[in-house]
């Protein structure tokens, strides 16, 4: 039964994320809304609607592991596995200089996490800066940005908003139903997921690190999928580096309020560094080189199984040991 809900609760999560992000848009445009801001706003921080549900869930439903494991896991997927997945089927162009200050803010926003991490806890007074800092930065994206509409309408373009209609009361239904979809999806998931870790033992964080951290991603998966095939890569790019940074600066600054999050030794000592090693590999490379090409590519997945298998075997857990 518990198969059956995390089977359940990941569909209803892919289907309503995508109609949440989709409402939103067709919302905003209908409302007059700038292409721009929709992409900067809704596009990447939708994608991470899952996310947020899902740890906020877990939080409220005892689970703080799965709600930590989920954004440093998800962080990890985005990173090597949707990287590696778009530049493998298109490579990344690197020569926008707004992608070395984002960058930067993810890594330092990184960075930030894993020293909050070091204190055992994130608490809601560590919580409201990462909102501010969210705010800020998602504030200068949107008046940085206004210079460079055609990349706007190329990014709503790739993820194939173009033809959508602006109906308000159609925009309205389909932005309910994913909100729904994505409530129901991430309980289902979550409920499945933690009576699976104790049926068998496993940590609730290494659930959240891998199943649940994988099935929020698929959203920002799809994404980067589409986005490479219409040789949009560099909207994979972006929607990476913002759905990073809303994982950390949004949910660890929203789920935290609802109480004190304890994060486990184990996460700490693994799974924090290859986050970090990870985030300096990916900043340094969009920093210094031209493009992310296939080699990179292939490395970026191989990286991303390869730290699968640590927890599947629990190489991971030796850490502590």
């Amino acid at each position: 039964m518990q198969y059956v809900l995390v089977a359940a609760g990941l569909s209803l999560l892919l289907l309503g994320g995508e109609m949440l992000v989709r409402g939103a848009v067709v919302l905003a445009r209908g409302l007059g809304v700038s292409p721009l801001l929709i992409g900067l706003t809704i596009v990447a921080y939708g994608t991470s609607a899952p996310e947020l549900l899902v740890s906020l869930e877990a939080s409220l439903a005892g689970s703080p592991g799965i709600a930590i494991g989920n954004v440093v896991g998800s962080n990890i997927a985005n990173i090597l596995l949707i990287v590696g997945c778009s530049a493998l089927i298109s490579p990344i162009v690197c020569t926008n200089g707004s992608v070395n200050f984002n960058g930067m803010m993810m890594l330092g926003s990184t960075a930030l996490f894993v020293a909050l991490g070091y204190t055992g806890a994130i608490t809601p007074w560590a919580a409201l800066p990462m909102l501010g800092l969210l705010a800020a930065f998602t504030v200068y994206s949107y008046l940085s940005g206004r210079k460079d509409m055609q990349a706007a309408e190329a990014a709503l373009e790739a993820e194939g908003f173009d033809c959508l209609p602006t109906s308000l009361p159609k925009a309205s239904a389909i932005l309910l139903a994913g909100l729904l979809g994505v409530a129901l999806g991430s309980h289902l998931l979550v409920t499945g997921a933690v009576d699976i870790a104790r049926s068998f033992g496993v940590a609730e964080a290494t659930i959240g690190l891998t199943l649940v951290a994988f099935g929020t991603s698929l959203p920002e998966l799809a994404t980067a999928v589409v986005a490479a095939y219409r040789r949009h890569s560099d909207v994979a790019l972006g929607n990476v580096v913002g759905s990073n940074l809303f994982n950390i600066l949004g949910i660890m600054g929203i789920v935290p309020l609802f109480g004190s999050l304890p994060v486990p030794e184990a996460v700490v000592a693994f799974d924090f560094w290859v986050m970090l090693g990870a985030t300096v590999v990916f900043v340094g490379l969009t920093a210094f080189c031209v493009k992310v090409g296939r080699l990179v590519a292939g490395l970026f997945l191989l990286g991303y199984l390869t730290y699968i298998a640590c927890h599947y075997y629990g190489i991971s857990a030796m850490v502590l040991g």
